[in-house]
């Protein structure tokens, strides 16, 4: 998330870590779910985008910060105010202009370098978005917020060690964002380590009640357990905060598969394609559970 400076908020106490082991030894099923739980998270809107306001994006509020980058054009934190407002807006190019100048007014704003790196990781500029988180933590090295978002950059292109470490490395500053938990569980997910995938997304759950990340998440650990019920649960609460999504619809689907409702299966995968043609386990699910749809 965007970032004006931080502000000293309650400390939780970190579990221990647990090192990922040197092979998946999860079932081929369990691993392909955390597969489908994996894609499912990795652009998740509650958790890995700008956490602020709609109204700071505002053309209303834009012309307010404006004015006030005007009337002290020498103070670099306007300039990160209204860069997060632009990166709300959705105008990219504008915001990392301001982080930018920002930048060049105070060399050691790590706000201003995590939040354009922020910027930069959602425009897949993700070399550039590195540099600046690592620049971030050479001046901040207890900064949480750099560490969460490099783990994610480091998450998405499979490098999982390092990105573990950096989620651990929050983790063990005490972070009070959701994201290092909710990451490192779906890591955890993905090496099959499924309890310790559950605890995690509980204590995201925790910090953020009304993120359907985790329930989502934690629905296929669930399920990889064999935990139907508690998995149904989560992926129902997922769907309730958040709808639109075709990678909770699937994950809805593979649930109902397993109850052995084939029929409704199919009705979760159908919708999950409609709201995402490209969404290959959706598709996949449509196709394997088609001939139910007669009997629903």
């Amino acid at each position: 998330m965007l970032t004006n400076p931080t502000n000293p908020q309650p400390r939780r106490r970190a579990p221990k870590r647990r090192p990922l082991a040197a092979s998946l030894r999860a079932p081929a099923l369990a691993v392909a779910l955390a597969g489908l739980a994996l894609s499912a998270c990795q652009s998740g809107p509650t958790l890995q985008s700008i956490a602020l306001d709609q109204a700071q994006g505002s053309a209303e509020n834009l012309s307010s910060l404006t004015a006030a980058v005007n009337a002290d054009p020498r103070n670099p934190e306007v300039y990160n105010v209204r860069g997060i407002a632009y990166g709300r807006s959705g105008d990219n190019d504008r915001a990392i202009k301001d982080f930018s100048t920002a930048i060049q007014l105070d060399s050691n704003f790590y706000q201003a370098y995590a939040n354009r790196a922020l910027v930069l990781r959602q425009t897949n500029q993700n070399a550039e978005a590195v540099a600046d988180y690592n620049r971030a933590l050479q001046i901040n090295p207890n900064y949480d917020t750099a560490y969460i978002g490099r783990g994610n950059i480091y998450r998405v292109a499979n490098r999982n060690r390092e990105a573990l470490g950096d989620f651990q490395r929050a983790i063990d500053l005490n972070t009070t964002d959701p994201r290092a938990y909710h990451n490192r569980g779906l890591l955890y997910q993905l090496d099959g380590q499924h309890r310790q995938a559950i605890e995690d997304f509980a204590t995201a759950i925790s910090m953020d009640a009304n993120a359907p990340e985790p329930y989502s998440g934690r629905a296929i650990s669930y399920l990889a357990l064999n935990n139907v019920e508690d998995a149904t649960d989560d992926i129902n609460r997922a769907i309730q905060l958040d709808g639109k999504r075709a990678e909770f619809w699937a994950n809805q689907g593979l649930i109902l598969e397993a109850r052995g409702d084939k029929a409704k299966a199919f009705r979760s995968f159908s919708h999950g394609a409609q709201l995402d043609p490209n969404y290959a386990p959706a598709r996949d699910g449509v196709a394997r559970t088609r001939g139910s749809a007669a009997g629903a």
